[in-house]
């Protein structure tokens, strides 16, 4: 299948507003409100980081290899998704924030925008934690319609701002925005997939058609989008490889979404975590104190890597690899806070807040 006969066929998947039965659905028509929903979108794909990397910090060296490498590539992957809600943004010539103080959620929090279902959690790696990941990450409903501000899933959320795109589109060229603030895949240093230049619909589509199949899968299978749109292995969406985990059992290529996974045995050891406190926060401890320290440590190094990626993001590209190299650090320091005995048979955690 060419590319662009893949993103035409996500392209009649993901949006159907022409069927009469969707003319309600809370439409995007403004250029301004289309770029407040992109700013969200990159809200919102950030906010599945650190609940993702809560529960892989909390994993113990040397054990769950394979759910600890599930977990690190589809974090990598919503890194990817970020940056590919900013290249949307910026291609209507908007500006991507992602280092105000609201920009981390305070946890629990429901995901921006959603119909607020379910809360998310920052919990060790647990049946629970993989189970509101499975919740993220859940395909749209077949027929669920566009939905803007109150999705069930994050592909309604998606279909609602490509029909805003076409909407605007339709009535004058929205993609004024400058080529040079735009990521390129030669610049970033993330995992599966890569990244789409964004310049006008076409383009915009392809980026969208990244986000949703990698998260969802495409044309109804266990399978992302990255090996027809970039020719790499076959690979199946996050919500199907956090389906690996929770059933302990790998997926076959000839298994459906209906059938689950009907593989090999994929070996968990649920109890070789650290007993973190979930949902910890600084304020649990006096300032001044070693867990306060690190604490404050780690969510200072978080919110750095955080302003270099809105750096990068608003044309200093050099800030990339920073960031990168950043990422990778933060979880040193999140064992070493892991490693903290807090009482009650509890251990520290890094809990992922905005400080100046």
């Amino acid at each position: 299948m060419e590319t662009n006969q893949l993103i035409s066929g996500i392209r009649h998947r993901l949006v159907r507003s022409g069927e009469p039965t969707l003319t309600d659905f809370n439409k995007i028509t403004t250029l301004d409100s289309l770029r407040k929903h992109l700013q969200v979108a990159i809200e919102l794909e950030h906010s599945t980081i650190p609940p993702y990397l809560f529960a892989l910090y909390s994993i113990r060296e040397n054990t769950n290899e394979v759910a600890a490498r599930i977990i690190k590539g589809v974090v990598m992957e919503e890194m990817l998704h970020m940056i590919l809600a900013c290249n949307i943004l910026n291609a209507v010539d908007g500006r991507p924030d992602i280092s105000h103080p609201g920009f981390i959620p305070e946890y629990p929090t429901y995901l921006p925008h959603s119909n607020q279902s379910f809360e998310v959690n920052l919990q060790k790696f647990s049946r629970p934690a993989i189970e509101t990941f499975l919740k993220i990450e859940k395909p749209s409903g077949k027929g669920a319609p566009p939905e803007a501000d109150r999705y069930a899933s994050i592909g309604q959320f998606y279909e609602a701002i490509l029909d805003g795109m076409e909407r605007l589109q339709a009535k004058g060229n929205i993609f004024t925005g400058k080529a040079s603030r735009q990521i390129t895949p030669e610049q970033f240093y993330g995992g599966g997939g890569g990244v789409v230049v964004v310049h006008d619909l076409a383009s915009a589509h392809e980026a969208i058609a990244e986000i949703v199949g990698q998260g969802e899968g495409i044309d109804g299978t266990i399978e992302d989008s990255d090996h027809l749109l970039f020719g790499e292995e076959v690979e199946y969406a996050h919500y199907f490889r956090f389906n690996e985990i929770h059933e302990e059992r790998y997926y076959r290529p000839t298994d459906t979404p209906k059938s689950g996974p009907t593989g090999a045995k994929l070996p968990v050891a649920w109890d070789q975590v650290h007993p973190v406190k979930e949902n910890i926060k600084m304020k649990d401890f006096k300032k001044g104190t070693e867990e306060w320290g690190m604490m404050y440590q780690f969510n200072k190094s978080y919110c750095d890597m955080l302003r270099a990626l809105h750096d990068t993001v608003n044309g200093d590209k050099e800030k990339l690899r920073e960031a990168v190299i950043m990422m990778y650090d933060l979880k040193y320091q999140a064992l070493g806070l892991m490693n903290i005995p807090i009482g009650n048979g509890l251990h520290a955690a890094p809990s992922f807040e905005y400080v100046k």
